[in-house]
């Protein structure tokens, strides 16, 4: 590869990046603020939602930075701005693993305690593995100026660096083809498990009409465990496209449209978040509805017809109403 080669960054991309980091920035910063106003959404699934959106937090604001700047040489703030998303990109990864953990043991393990013993460990991977490959290439001095050939803007590995791809790949491409592999496996067993118990309850429950918000929950719990590992996959296959164009050396990794998508995917993952565990999670929406009074007397209406059709459940179906939702909400946790 040429290590004189730059590709070009055009306003139109800078501002499309831009808004997918702002995006991102509430996104992220929306999902903490749920956890810190309402205490009984302090699950730990959802405490490590908030891990994750810290990382997404970061990593928008140093994406943003860097966008904005459109970095030229090895200087102190490229260096600053390098390090800041290396580290939250490569925790970003992470703690979505790691959620995705979780939920399996919690769910097909079916045990909470072994669950949230795995936090402890998962706080010293998620933020200590990043952390060290972090100030190891900053002090080794492989973070720097990369001329966009695999970012848009901003700084990463140097591209003169002689052994950059091994660091491309310590600094955030290894652990995103293994989140590729892990996370749709993951998910997969899940949903057997979900769709196995179902199964084996029916058998023991009457077909009633009445049964309908329950199913409701757990078709949105079932639709968000398949469009995790999808939603993850089609925002970062782009970063991992111009990657493995770089290794051989294709000028098509400059194309202006892979790189705008680059940018997007790298950037969106905190505003995919808030879509699908705050946006679209009722008791959340209608919360938020509620506060902020956007949608007036058709909000207040939608949040009694929300309490109406649980109180209309026959006794004994309300607990699994609330599992199922808690279980939609919490992946809302996941990721």
């Amino acid at each position: 590869m040429e290590n004189g080669n730059q590709t070009e960054l055009y306003l139109s991309e800078q501002v499309v990046v831009l808004c997918t980091c702002a995006l991102s920035f509430l996104g992220s910063s929306l999902i903490i603020l749920t956890y810190i106003i309402w205490s009984d959404l302090r699950t730990t699934p959802r405490k490590l939602l908030v891990y994750l959106s810290v990382s997404d937090w970061l990593s928008a604001v140093s994406y943003a930075f860097g966008v904005w700047r459109v970095f030229r040489t090895d200087s102190p703030d490229c260096v600053a701005q390098g390090a800041i998303s290396t580290f939250s990109n490569t925790s970003s990864f992470f703690w979505t693993v790691a959620i995705a953990v979780y939920l399996y043991v919690f769910i097909v393990r079916s045990s909470q305690r072994v669950a949230d013993s795995l936090v402890l460990p998962f706080h010293l991977v998620s933020w200590g593995v990043p952390l060290i490959i972090t100030v190891t290439a900053v002090i080794l001095n492989k973070i720097g100026y990369d001329a966009s050939e695999v970012s848009v803007g901003w700084c990463w590995v140097r591209i003169h660096a002689p052994d950059r791809v091994l660091w491309m790949l310590l600094t955030g491409k290894i652990w995103e083809f293994l989140a590729y592999l892990t996370l749709p496996v993951i998910y997969i067993l899940i949903k057997r498990h979900i769709h196995k118990a179902h199964m084996a309850l029916s058998e023991y429950r009457p077909i009633l009409a009445n049964r309908r918000p329950s199913y409701s929950f757990s078709s949105m719990a079932d639709m968000k465990l398949t469009l995790i590992p999808i939603i993850f996959i089609a925002l970062r296959i782009w970063s991992t496209v111009r990657f493995i164009l770089l290794l051989a050396d294709s000028p098509v990794r400059q194309n202006p449209v892979l790189v705008t998508l680059h940018g997007i995917g790298n950037t969106s993952q905190g505003a995919a978040n808030c879509i699908m565990f705050v946006l679209f999670t009722q008791p959340i929406r209608n919360r938020l509805c509620t506060a902020l009074c956007c949608c007036g007397s058709k909000c207040r209406e939608e949040v009694q017809s929300s309490h109406n059709a649980t109180q209309r459940l026959l006794p004994g179906q309300g607990s699994q109403t609330q599992r199922d939702e808690d279980s939609t909400s919490l992946v809302r946790t996941d990721r």
